[in-house]
């Protein structure tokens, strides 16, 4: 086992699937550090653990298969359709036969394995892993980050590094603590709560989202796990709470829906939906997944953003330590590249979540409408103007913003 040092090519602060798969992309060139401020990497689970493998539009963007080999020790189920609900009962089902797919549109992971697996490769690729290990704070030297002070187990310490990777998710300090904005507004987060429940009669192989004012600015999820079990939980626009606690409204959709199911584990937390912010790069810092608010704004999933993000990450601080500049002008080559791979597309969607986010119950129902019987080739805006178009053309009106 090696022992701890003072001096790393790049720290990475936080084991979720960007910090691990960052590390594991960087620890091939440098010598890096991955700290977790938890005692376990991958619980709890703060996720509802499902990840594309295709891409189609407005949603997925990119496949899971392009950073990660499926394995079937954390995988709990397939994917083959995904139902959408409205307020009037009305559904919108898409399945992989329709998409003419033989294999599945998705998985359902086991986040606890699928985490430490990740973490499991950064290791093996040379990063050396710390848990039980909190930043407390940066080292600066004229406004450039030049390490992380860090606390294992009670005792502080200082480690010095090239490149600092901010993995910290949604709370992230370290942006903050190195001049990154990364402040969100209430009408920006989306604030979760989930159960893990036995005895539930759900789909199999079916995600069931429900949308409409019981679930005010966002919108319930049913994610089967196989053999009666499921995710099933909600997020609900922090503008929009009402003076109710995301449980509050997931005990209510579980006892209109799940009457006699049985929860065996409860997580709450928050994910953004943000646009984007104006830059996740500094001098010898960069931000990367939640941290980085890189989630997609409309169904607020991270898995993906944070694989892909990782990864370019990863790639670009190795470069920078190679080249013994990781200044912010050579960090920016990660900013640039992503935002050519997905942050254009991004924006947009952040488009369409304020757009979502402003429909009435009797809206939604009419876009449902306009949406059933949809054929694969209309699953695009050109086909949902086309369907709103003979509907109502007052929808349409509203959705210039996204033209």
């Amino acid at each position: 086992m090696k022992t701890r040092s003072d001096e790393y090519d790049v720290i990475v602060v936080g084991a979720g699937p960007a910090g691990s798969v960052a590390a594991q992309n960087a620890a091939a060139d440098c010598d890096v550090l991955l700290v977790e401020k938890r005692q376990e990497i991958g619980s709890p689970v703060r996720c509802a653990e499902g990840v594309p493998l295709i891409e189609t539009p407005f949603v997925f963007h990119t496949s899971f298969e392009k950073y990660v080999k499926p394995d079937k020790k954390w995988v709990a189920s397939e994917v083959k359709g995904v139902c959408a609900n409205a307020p009037d009962g009305t559904t919108v089902e898409v399945s992989g036969e329709m998409l003419g797919l033989d294999g599945p549109l998705g998985f359902i992971l086991e986040r606890k394995l699928f985490d430490r697996q990740l973490a499991k490769d950064a290791a093996r690729a040379g990063a050396q892993v710390m848990v039980r290990t909190r930043a407390t704070g940066l080292i600066l030297e004229d406004g450039a980050v030049r390490g992380v002070k860090l606390n294992h187990l009670g005792e502080d310490f200082e480690a010095h590094a090239q490149v600092v990777i901010g993995a910290d998710g949604i709370e992230s300090q370290v942006g903050r603590w190195g001049g990154i904005n990364t402040t969100l507004k209430l009408k920006d987060i989306e604030s979760c709560a989930q159960y893990h429940m036995q005895n539930v009669e759900v789909k199999e192989n079916t995600l069931d989202f429900y949308f409409g004012s019981n679930v005010p600015g966002g919108y319930a999820w049913v994610f089967p796990k196989g053999n009666g079990a499921g995710n099933i939980g909600l997020g609900v626009l922090g503008s929009k709470l009402n003076g109710k606690r995301p449980l509050d409204y997931l005990n209510d959709f579980v006892a209109q829906r799940f009457p006699g199911g049985k929860p065996v584990e409860l997580v709450v937390g928050g994910f953004p939906v943000s646009d984007s912010l104006p830059t996740i790069v500094g001098d010898g810092l960069m931000l990367i997944g939640d941290a980085a608010r890189h989630t997609e704004p409309v169904t607020g999933g991270g898995i993906m953003a944070a694989l892909q993000s990782g990864t370019i990450a990863g790639v670009v601080a190795s470069k920078a330590v190679r080249q013994k500049d990781a200044s912010s002008k050579v960090l920016r080559e990660y900013e640039d590249e992503w935002q050519s791979s997905f942050g254009k597309e991004r924006k947009r969607m952040y488009k369409v979540k304020e757009f979502v986010v402003s429909l009435s119950d009797d809206e939604i129902n009419k876009f449902f409408h306009a949406f059933t019987g949809i054929a694969a080739g209309e699953l695009n805006l050109k086909g949902a103007t086309r369907r709103l178009l003979g509907l109502d053309p007052r929808l349409l009106l509203k959705m210039r913003q996204l033209l």
